[in-house]
C-alpha cells in the first residue's frame, strides 16, 4: 500500500532503484515540480552537460529535526555580533545564481540554466524562497529552497563570506519553525549538516512525515510573496 495518493506523472517514490534513481525525462515545469516534492522526489541532473532530467527519491533521506536543531557556539556568537543584514524572498534570482556560480561548484554545478529558469518560475508562483545575508548592503550569502504547506525542501546554499551560508540556515530554520512547518528536508546527509544536528530516516519514514506535512495549511510568508522581509538575525538559541 502506498503511503501518498498518486502521482500525475511518478511512480511510487517506493519503486526507486538501490541509488534512489527513479527515471530521466520529463519536464521541469511547475505542475512536475510540485507534483515530484510533493511524492518525496526532486530533480537532480547526473551532469551540467547531460540535458536529461534525473529524479532520485533515496533511502537514506537526511532531514533537519527543527526541535532539535543544533547552533555552534562559535556560529552564536556570529550571530549575536549582528554583523549580517538577512532578508527573505528579497533577490531569489542573485541567491540561485550565486549557489550556481560558487567557487567549490565550478565546472561542475547541477544548477543548470534549465534548474535556474525552472526554480525561478516557482519562485514566482510562491513555491520557491530565499534567505539572503548581506553584509554592508551586499550580498555574502545565501540558500533556497522549496516550500509546499508543512515542507520545506532546501535545495542550496553558498556563501562570499566565512559563516554567510550558515547564519541563513539558522534563519530560515527560525522562520520556518515559527511558522508551523513539520518537515525540513536536505536530501543527503553531509559532515556540514551534521554540525547542526541533521539525521537520516527510512525513506518510508520520510514519507508518512511528507504527507503530515502536506496536510498542515502554513504559508511562507504572510500575505504572500512581498518585497522581502529585512532586519537583523537574532538566534533563538
Amino acid at each position: 500500500m502506498n503511503i501518498l495518493p498518486p502521482s500525475r506523472f511518478f511512480p511510487p517514490a517506493e519503486t526507486a532503484d538501490a541509488d534512489g534513481l527513479m527515471g530521466f525525462g520529463g519536464q521541469l515545469s511547475p505542475e512536475w515540480l510540485i507534483d515530484a516534492y510533493s511524492h518525496g522526489i526532486f530533480p537532480w541532473p547526473i551532469t551540467e552537460r547531460d540535458p536529461a532530467v534525473a529524479w532520485w527519491s533515496p533511502d537514506p533521506r537526511a532531514i533537519i529535526e527543527l526541535d532539535r536543531f543544533h547552533v555552534p557556539r562559535r556560529l552564536r556568537r556570529t550571530i549575536g555580533s549582528g554583523w549580517f543584514e538577512v532578508t527573505l524572498d528579497r533577490d531569489f534570482a542573485a541567491v540561485i545564481h550565486g549557489c550556481a556560480t560558487a567557487a567549490d561548484r565550478t565546472g561542475g554545478t547541477w544548477i543548470t540554466p534549465e534548474m535556474i529558469d525552472a526554480y525561478t518560475r516557482l519562485a514566482e508562483l510562491g513555491h520557491a524562497h530565499s534567505v539572503e545575508i548581506w553584509y554592508k548592503g551586499r550580498l555574502a550569502g545565501g540558500l533556497y529552497g522549496v516550500a509546499i504547506a508543512g515542507l520545506f525542501a532546501a535545495e542550496s546554499k553558498f556563501f562570499r563570506m566565512r559563516d554567510a551560508s550558515k547564519v541563513a540556515l539558522v534563519r530560515l530554520v527560525e522562520h520556518i519553525r515559527s511558522h508551523g512547518y513539520r518537515l525540513f528536508d536536505i536530501q543527503q546527509l553531509t559532515p556540514h549538516t551534521a554540525q547542526f544536528g541533521a539525521i537520516e530516516i527510512s525513506r518510508k519514514e520520510y514519507l508518512h512525515r511528507l504527507a503530515d506535512a502536506l496536510s498542515q495549511p502554513v504559508t511562507f510568508l504572510e500575505g504572500g510573496r512581498g518585497k522581502g522581509e529585512g532586519g537583523r538575525v537574532k538566534s533563538e538559541e
